[in-house]
C-alpha cells in the first residue's frame, strides 16, 4: 500500500479542494463511511493515489476534538471484511495527531478490480460529492481492469464463451443477490453488461470465477473444482471405505451437497442428564464442519492443480484437505486470528452473495467456538507449501 506520511496527511486534512479526502466529525454513520470507502476505492477521476477518510475532522478541516481509542479503530478496520463492500477494498486505519488534532485516518487504495460496490451499488466521488455511478461511469471503471493484473479467478478463461454460462441461473438467482433491486430496476442492462460489471466477463470471455460460479460444466474447464468425500470405517486411509461421493457442479451445488452429507454423517449420542431429561450430544457440530469446508473451497488453489478438496471422515476424526498453501499475508501464526487475504477474491464474492460467507475472516474462529461448545478438542492445522489440512477430532 502506498504510504502517506503525517506531513502529507496533514496537508490533505486542510486541503478543501482535494477530491481525495472526506472529513467526518465522528464515526456514528458507518453507512456513509462505507460509501466513501467504496467511492475512493473506485477512484473515478483516475488519480492512482490513495484517498483518505478522516474521522475527527470538521468539514472546514478543523479539529472535532473527539477521542480516538482502540475500540473505534477496531470498529473502522472491521468494515473491510464484513462483506458489505465488494470486492474487498484495500485500506488501513491509523491514529494520528496532526497539528495537535487527534484523528483516525482510513487510507484507501484505488482498486485494481473496479467497479467496487457497497451493498450492490457502485459509489463514486465527483468533486466534493459522493453519489451513485452512472452506467457510463461504471463502464469506464470496468474498462480500467487489465487481465494481466488480475488473480486467476478474474482472468478470462481462454476458449470459453458466454454459452458456457447458465444465464437463467445468473439472472434469476445470482444477480438479484449481487446487485441492489432498485439498481436492477433502473439500469435495464443486457446480461453481458451485467456480467462485465460483476467481473464475470472480460471482453466477451467468461472469467474462471464465472465458470466456477455460473458454469454449465465447471469441472470440464477446471477439473479439480470438486469435493471428494470418503467415509472410512476405521482410523487409517487403508481401512474399508463405507461410502464415497464426488460432489460436482457450480460452487453452490457443491457446497449444498456437502452440507447435506455433513448432516447425514453426524452421529448423535443420547445421554440421560436427569430422570426426566435427556441430552443429545453430536460427535461434531455441523456448523463447525461447514465453516471449515467452506473455508477450504474459498481459499484453495484452482490454478495449476487437478486436486479436489478432500473431506475424509474417519471413525475418530474428520480431515479436510485444501489444495494450495497459505496465501498472501496469512501465516501459520496469524491464521484464523483475523488476518484475511484472498487467493480467489471473485470466488469469495460469489460465495458471499450466495450466503456461504457472512463475514470474511470469521470462519475459523466460528468453527473453533462451535467445537469448544460441543466439547471437541481444538482443530489441528497442517500447513504445507501445496496444502492446508485441518483435523477435527470427535467429541469424547
Amino acid at each position: 500500500m502506498s504510504p502517506l506520511d503525517e506531513h502529507e496527511l496533514d496537508r490533505l486534512r486542510v486541503d478543501l479542494e482535494s477530491d481525495r479526502v472526506e472529513r467526518k466529525e465522528s464515526a456514528a454513520n458507518t453507512s456513509k463511511l462505507r460509501r466513501n470507502i467504496c467511492a475512493l476505492a473506485n477512484d473515478l477521476p483516475g488519480h492512482g493515489q490513495p484517498g483518505v477518510v478522516f474521522i475527527g475532522v470538521e468539514d472546514n478541516g478543523g479539529c472535532a476534538d473527539i477521542a480516538i481509542d482502540d475500540q473505534l479503530l477496531t470498529k473502522l478496520a472491521g468494515m473491510k471484511d464484513d462483506g458489505t463492500i465488494m470486492p474487498i477494498p484495500s485500506f488501513v486505519v491509523q491514529k494520528h495527531i496532526l497539528s495537535g488534532c487527534e484523528v483516525a485516518a482510513i487510507v484507501v487504495e484505488p482498486s485494481q478490480s473496479p467497479p467496487v460496490r457497497y451493498r450492490g451499488r457502485v459509489w463514486v466521488r465527483v468533486g466534493p460529492t459522493v453519489r451513485l455511478a452512472t452506467r457510463e461511469e461504471e463502464q469506464r471503471l470496468a474498462g480500467r481492469r487489465r487481465a494481466g493484473e488480475r488473480p486467476f479467478d478474474q482472468r478470462p478463461a481462454k476458449g470459453a464463451t458466454v454459452e458456457q454460462l447458465d444465464l437463467d441461473y445468473f439472472e434469476s438467482h445470482y444477480l438479484p443477490q449481487a446487485v441492489a433491486q432498485e439498481v436492477l430496476a433502473d439500469n435495464l442492462r443486457s446480461p453481458d453488461q451485467q456480467l462485465r460489471s460483476l467481473r464475470l466477463l472480460v471482453e466477451d470471455v467468461p472469467t474462471w470465477g464465472a465458470l466456477l460460479g455460473l458454469g454449465r460444466d465447471p469441472q470440464g474447464w477446471i477439473p479439480g473444482a470438486y469435493v471428494q468425500f470418503l467415509r472410512i470405517d476405521g482410523v487409517e486411509i487403508t481401512d474399508p471405505i463405507r461410502s464415497q461421493r464426488v460432489l460436482t457442479g457450480r460452487i453452490e451445488d457443491v457446497l449444498r451437497q456437502l452440507d447435506e452429507l455433513l448432516k447425514l454423517n453426524i452421529s448423535v449420542r443420547t445421554e440421560v442428564a436427569t430422570v426426566s431429561r435427556e441430552r443429545r450430544s453430536p460427535d461434531y457440530p455441523v456448523a463447525a464442519l461447514q465453516q471449515l469446508a467452506r473455508n477450504a473451497a474459498m481459499h484453495r488453489s484452482y490454478e495449476g492443480t487437478n486436486a479436489p478438496v478432500q473431506v475424509y471422515w474417519y471413525s475418530d476424526r474428520v480431515e479436510i484437505r485444501s489444495p494450495g498453501g497459505l496465501y498472501g499475508r496469512v501465516t501459520p501464526e496469524n491464521f484464523g486470528r483475523g488476518a484475511v487475504d484472498h487467493r480467489n477474491p471473485l470466488v469469495a464474492e460469489i460465495m458471499y452473495h450466495l450466503g456461504f460467507a457472512q463475514r470474511f475472516g470469521l470462519g475459523i474462529p466460528l468453527a473453533r467456538r462451535e467445537l469448544r461448545q460441543n466439547g471437541n478438542p481444538d482443530p489441528r492445522f497442517d500447513f504445507g507449501p501445496t496444502h492446508v489440512v485441518v483435523t477435527v477430532e470427535a467429541a469424547p
